[in-house]
């Protein structure tokens, strides 16, 4: 969904606002139309018809660079905990839309508007090649599998390491005779013999393209258990069909991390109802690795105030559209930093062109972002989009990957 936000002085703003195809049930409500005779029920009509009417006529002549009075007029205007009135779509659109507007009144560019300061941290990216899941028609139960270049320079290298990781395990595929089609967010989608043989695949491209996995390029998963969480158990229905408790996933992770040190961080390795298995999780593999909550979370501070309290992981993903606006995302970092968690901007599957989290990365310092592989427009654009601001910035760039290598790599290294 697209919105554009026109100042009196001229200037203007659009935000492209994205979709998710894996959602935590607990996400701030995109409005779909759910009418199957137009788009199969993904029109956006009636979201549409929120901005341009109701919320255009709330927020008219409003002061756009009061980005927090703003945000909390659309919050209060749509009523609701989750934006289930109006759609989070419609709101984020507005609220990033009249960001965007001011930055390009002054001038300046969307990370300086976000947050001026005198240096910047360029994220370290994490590249998703590997699709399985809700992301691929593919028999891999697990969801993502990415590379991020941790040892690099700068993110110019970093990104060039990856990609050439990327086309190596391409090379990789073909030789084992697999598929090199992609899947949603770019990365490769083959049927492969097991939930683990990514893994392989993976420590096998590192090396045939020149780098030292875990030191150079490490390795990062997104399972999204709450895919396949049933009735308490683990369900692996794409693969083999076996059932897991949640003491036995975790045991499951643990096995995997002595197995490959080169494991950078676990996105959602349990489900979003399972607090008690998070809990078990985060107490035995807290100490040894970055459990980051997506769907537990859902960028929202309140519920990340119960991870907090109870010892839930030790980082959080943030994706603006699972709150809907910018000033309760900026919320949500703030607490998960004043509490010591790391924070990993994200995509969504259903990406847009917009560039709007690459600089909302840089402008949040969270050193961390996932905007899928090194394929695909919409991924693309984003890469792109760092590699002008890290050029723009010059000396003013700060690289992510060794602080976070030395944070966890250099740790896991010695432990193991």
């Amino acid at each position: 969904m697209q919105v554009t936000v026109h100042l009196d002085s001229g200037a203007s703003g659009t935000a492209k606002v994205p979709s998710g195809a894996s959602t935590g049930k607990r996400e701030a409500v995109e409005l779909r139309d759910g009418d199957k005779k137009r788009f199969n029920g993904k029109g956006v009509q009636n979201a549409v018809a929120h901005v341009v009417g109701e919320i255009q006529n709330a927020v008219k002549g409003f002061d756009a660079s009061n980005q927090v009075a703003l945000d909390e007029q659309l919050i209060r205007l749509d009523g609701t905990p989750n934006k289930a009135r109006l759609g989070a779509n419609a709101i984020l659109g507005v609220s990033i839309g009249a960001a965007k507007a001011v930055a390009n009144e002054r001038h300046i560019p969307l990370y300086r508007y976000f947050s001026d300061q005198r240096e910047y941290v360029i994220p370290v990216p994490g590249l998703n090649v590997l699709n399985g899941g809700k992301h691929a028609d593919n028999n891999v139960d697990f969801q993502e599998f990415m590379v991020v270049p941790v040892g690099a320079p700068n993110f110019a290298e970093g990104l060039r390491a990856a990609a050439e990781t990327f086309h190596s395990l391409k090379d990789e595929l073909k030789r084992k005779g697999y598929s090199t089609s992609v899947g949603d967010e770019g990365g490769f989608a083959p049927a492969l013999r097991s939930n683990e043989e990514p893994m392989e695949l993976l420590i096998s491209a590192i090396t045939k393209a020149g780098y030292k996995p875990g030191e150079d390029i490490a390795i990062a998963l997104d399972p999204a258990a709450s895919e396949f969480f049933e009735n308490g158990v683990y369900v692996f229905d794409k693969s083999d069909h076996s059932k897991h408790t949640p003491s036995e996933m975790v045991s499951q992770w643990e096995q995997w991390l002595n197995k490959y040190p080169e494991i950078y961080f676990l996105e959602d390795g349990l489900a979003e109802d399972d607090w008690a298995g998070w809990r078990e999780l985060t107490k035995r593999l807290g100490g040894r690795v970055q459990l980051v909550g997506d769907d537990i979370f859902v960028t929202n501070p309140e519920i990340l105030q119960r991870g907090i309290n109870e010892g839930i992981a030790n980082s959080i993903l943030i994706k603006l559209n699972q709150i809907g606006t910018v000033t309760e995302t900026l919320r949500c970092i703030e607490l998960a930093r004043k509490n010591g968690y790391n924070c990993v901007v994200s995509h969504r599957s259903g990406e847009t062109d917009d560039t709007t989290i690459a600089d909302f990365t840089v402008a949040t310092g969270a050193g961390q972002l996932k905007t899928g592989s090194a394929c695909r427009g919409e991924r693309v654009a984003k890469y792109n989009r760092l590699l002008e601001i890290e050029a723009e910035l010059g000396r003013s760039a700060k690289y992510a990957g060794r602080d976070l290598y030395a944070k966890w790599m250099g740790e896991v290294a010695h432990k193991s």
